[in-house]
Order: C-alpha cells, then structure tokens, then sequence
C-alpha cells in the first residue's frame, strides 16, 4: 500500500491518499484546497474510488462539492456527524463560509472498510466530535487518527458536540487495542507514533492514568 500526505486548506488538514491500484485510491479528509488535490492526483496519476470522513468539520470536508463534481464516488461519515456537518453552522468565516452539499452517495460508515485492494478497521473514537472515527489498517501499521489524536496533543472538546470524558475513553481504546509501534497520521501537524504519544502525551497519559 502506497500513500501520501497533502497538507490542504487553511488549517493545514491532512488529506491523506492510499493506493494498491492507483485507479481506485482512498481519498481521506480532503480539505479545503481541491486544486492541490487535483494536482497531485494528475502528477501520480490516481483516481479516487471513494472519501472518507475521519469526522464533520469543515476542515476536513471543505473540498468535497469539488471531488464529488469531478468524481461521484461514495462518501464515508460517521452517522452521528452527519446529522450536522452540512448544515450551514458548520463554517468558518473569512476561511470556510459555507459547509458542502450533503453528498447524494453519503453512505453510512461501516465497522470494516474494504477499496480499491486496501483494508481498514472503522474505529468510533467520539469526543472531538460525536461521530469521529479513526481509521486503522493492519497490513501497514498505519492508523489515521483524525483530529482525535494528534503529536503531543488531541483533539479539542469547546466546539458544538464536543465530550472531554468521551474522548479520553477514545483514547484509552486506542492504547489499549493498537500496537505500540502503530504509525499515526493526524489530522494536522506532524507523524506520530503510538508508543510516542503513549510516552510523551500529557492528555494521553492523563487518560491512562484516569482509567
């Protein structure tokens, strides 16, 4: 399994690209910035065979009216985040005024996602949203964790829909379930490790010891 990193939008979102077949790659969080999609896309050659969410907010999702027009592929979000994430409220201004249509190929997230040759288990961690997932794929070691968990930080709880203690209960199932040596992409900033943050991550450690 090949994938990429391609920081997009305002907020530096981590889009993340995977492929076995270039022609039916997975196209996570895409972003704010549908032109740096596109580009990349035409450089290596890929096509999306489907998106998905890692969660709602308009971030994550800002670029999805672009995809969908040039690909009309399925789209994968958490139900509960989907009550929301494409009503209007679900905006920055000055950076995201208004959230994407609600997609007609919305789909509902399963336990197991399988595209495209490539394999991943759906994991509910809510807490930095209600619906927020992480999506880990065995056969790499690679776990894309959202904005649930980032290097030395998590996922923030002050927005609409947020739960502190729903989160660090996340947390616990990601270090109690995920090998230690599980690479972690986020949904901002830097790589990570899981025995890293596990290590070093004050709120990490706090939800450990708080078990």
């Amino acid at each position: 399994m090949t994938y990429e990193i391609i920081p997009a939008g305002p907020f530096d979102t981590n889009c993340v690209m995977l492929w076995e077949n270039p022609g039916e790659a997975w196209l996570v969080d895409p972003g704010g910035n549908a032109e740096a999609l596109f580009n990349f896309m035409a450089r290596r050659g890929i096509r999306p065979a489907g998106v998905v969410l890692t969660h709602g907010h308009c971030d994550h999702i800002g670029a999805l009216d672009a995809v969908l027009e040039a690909y009309p592929v399925p789209v994968w979000l958490g139900g509960a985040d989907a009550e929301w994430a494409f009503h209007a409220l679900n905006s920055i201004p000055g950076f995201y005024p208004a959230p994407p249509s609600r997609p007609a190929t919305l789909a509902a997230m399963p336990a197991e996602l399988a595209m495209g040759g490539i394999q991943a288990r759906v994991i509910p961690t809510p807490g930095h949203t209600p619906g927020s997932v992480c999506l880990y794929f065995p056969s790499a070691g690679l776990l894309l964790s959202g904005d649930t968990l980032f290097a030395g930080s998590v996922g923030r709880t002050d927005l609409p829909g947020g739960d502190t203690a729903a989160l660090m209960e996340s947390l616990r199932g990601l270090a109690g379930t995920l090998p230690a040596a599980t690479l972690v992409i986020p949904g901002h900033g830097p790589t990570t490790t899981l025995r890293e943050e596990m290590e070093s991550n004050p709120h990490l450690d706090e939800a450990l010891r708080n078990a």
